[in-house]
């Protein structure tokens, strides 16, 4: 088993980024599902106490992923050729961009805000006596509703595994899930 990517399939820290940050992504989508559904309540609180140390979690993770699709850049799987590799990679990159732009907005509302942000107890930024408007208005309206786009993207990666699986059955999900 490798541990970088190959031509022929992902590597062991590829696969445990995408299969982590899944899970991770998951949980998140489930706290905020459930609080829509339920309101405050006890399991709801508690996936919502989790919600900024997860996504605080899920940024670095996207950060280290991102920096070691760089470096294994020349050796991964290729995407298909013509309008589906093209499709391909579009929904990757969307996927990669609404997973940084979704964290980096809650970062600059937390920054701007008047609660001090400290995810697992680690301080990051103090809290401010007045919010900063200009900083937190923009992560207001946009970080749930992107999450939310985030969440369509997902749904169709998941579609696209299906379809490659029973339709085309070409060997993506084992590339991903380390049986090649």
């Amino acid at each position: 088993m490798h541990w970088r990517d190959t031509h022929t399939g992902y590597g062991l820290v590829t696969r445990a980024l995408h299969w982590g940050m899944a899970a991770l992504i998951l949980w998140q989508f489930v706290g905020m599902g459930l609080r829509l559904l339920l309101g405050r309540t006890p399991l709801v609180s508690f996936f919502v106490g989790t919600h900024a140390p997860v996504g605080t979690l899920l940024f670095a993770l996207i950060l280290l992923r991102g920096c070691w699709a760089l470096a294994n850049r020349g050796r991964r799987p290729s995407h298909s050729a013509g309008l589906v590799g093209m499709a391909a990679q579009a929904g990757h990159g969307l996927l990669y961009l609404m997973m940084l732009a979704i964290p980096s907005l809650a970062l600059l509302r937390a920054w701007g805000g008047t609660r001090p942000f400290a995810p697992f107890g680690i301080p990051v930024f103090p809290g401010r006596e007045v919010e900063l408007g200009w900083a937190t208005t923009p992560a207001n309206l946009l970080h749930g509703e992107l999450a939310w786009i985030l969440g369509v993207l997902v749904l169709g990666h998941v579609a696209m595994v299906v379809l490659h699986e029973r339709v085309w059955r070409d060997g993506t999900l084992a590339r991903m899930a380390g049986r090649r």
